[in-house]
């Protein structure tokens, strides 16, 4: 027997696929429950049980072989509506605004930590996530930064923790990301502005046959049937609450960066359930039902301020809804920056796996 790999009752892991690509039965040697495990399909979709393996291998590299045992501080970049959709059409989008972004914290974090590029470094691993709790596409990013900065010179390095941003530097942070990512797309030719407003130059002729649904999904509106353009369905089943402000959260022109969450060097198990969260899959199939009348029924994760907790689609809205989140292919998902670069001439003595530049150099004195 496989042991309890896919027992309904023990496992952490449930998730379901189509068969038609082979699949397991499992029974599980402790409760005898049986089970049948659909092998994945690697294709880059919304298949949960895909989306499920990605996310556990994903958290399994970043917890054991990348992040190192440091202060690790979550950001997240919420982009307003517009800049959604282009970075969801434009491929080459996505690259230029995180290079914006991780410029200007980690500068930040020099700043705070009084060092500079030749004499600090520092990381961040980021996944871009396409998709919101109500299966809107939702363009963002969670960063996953190194709480302080590794001093340049010395052997090994040695690391210097800067304290979590305060109230006002990310007020100060969300305008300045806000006004550099305007200006880099406005060289690039994609931003036009004027004296009151700044639009997006997009080329009506270049546009791809997924643009309506791409719109349509971002604005949380019907994409599909005789009720296109108008919003979605959706059911309030608890009470309506104010308004009330986050800690750790600012807000510019549609810009909303969070950096509440942070990860001591000894909270592994904390971290490994961060990099699971970020790199999750966009469809829970627990939180997914069928009503009487045949539509799809969806539970958000955490009911909206109006007290809405779920939406109601029709089955075609939803095969569209499910069609705007499939990631465009060539993308990378998962980026890495700084130390934990590719060729990062710290990465081999900063990173648990000790992979890299620095770990070769290491060995070759080693064996000297």
């Amino acid at each position: 027997m496989l042991g309890c790999i896919a027992c309904v009752r023990c496992s952490r892991y449930q998730r379901r696929c189509f068969t038609c690509h082979g699949f397991l039965r499992v029974r599980c040697e402790d409760c005898h429950a049986e089970k049948f495990v659909a092998f994945s399909c690697k294709r880059r979709g919304f298949c949960p049980s895909c989306g499920a393996r990605r996310m556990t291998d994903s958290a399994a590299l970043l917890a054991d072989e990348v992040l190192p045992a440091k202060p690790i501080r979550q950001w997240v970049l919420s982009l307003p509506f517009a800049l959604r959709f282009m970075l969801a059409t434009k491929p080459e989008a996505p690259t230029r605004v995180l290079g914006v972004v991780y410029r200007t914290i980690s500068a930040h974090i020099l700043n705070k930590a009084r060092l500079t590029r030749a004499s600090g470094a520092t990381g961040a691993v980021t996944l871009i996530q396409r998709f919101g709790s109500a299966l809107n596409l939702n363009v963002h990013l969670h960063m996953l930064v190194l709480d302080g900065t590794c001093l340049v010179g010395t052997e090994p390095p040695v690391f210097r923790r800067t304290p979590r941003p305060s109230e006002a530097e990310l007020k100060t942070l969300v305008e300045r990301l806000a006004e550099r990512i305007g200006r880099a797309l406005e060289r690039q030719g994609v931003l036009a502005r004027d004296a009151e407003n700044s639009y997006l130059e997009l080329d009506p002729e270049a546009g791809g046959p997924m643009d309506d649904l791409l719109g349509h999904s971002i604005t949380y509106r019907v994409a599909v049937g005789p009720r296109a353009g108008q919003k979605v369905f959706s059911l309030q089943t608890v009470p309506a609450r104010e308004d009330e402000p986050r800690k750790g959260v600012a807000q510019y022109a549609g810009f909303s960066l969070h950096a509440g969450i942070g990860v001591e060097a000894e909270q592994r198990e904390k971290l490994e359930r961060l990099t699971r969260y970020v790199s999750r899959p966009p469809v829970a199939l627990e939180r997914l039902d069928l009503t009487a009348q045949g539509q799809v029924r969806y539970r958000l994760k955490t009911p909206y301020r109006d007290g809405t907790t779920h939406i109601v689609l029709e089955p075609l809205d939803f095969i569209a809804r499910l069609a705007a989140l499939v990631p465009p292919p060539r993308v990378h998902l998962r980026r890495f920056h700084g130390v934990f670069a590719a060729h990062a001439a710290l990465r081999g003595t900063v990173t648990p796996g000790g992979r890299g530049p620095g770990a070769q150099k290491a060995g070759r004195a080693g064996a000297a």
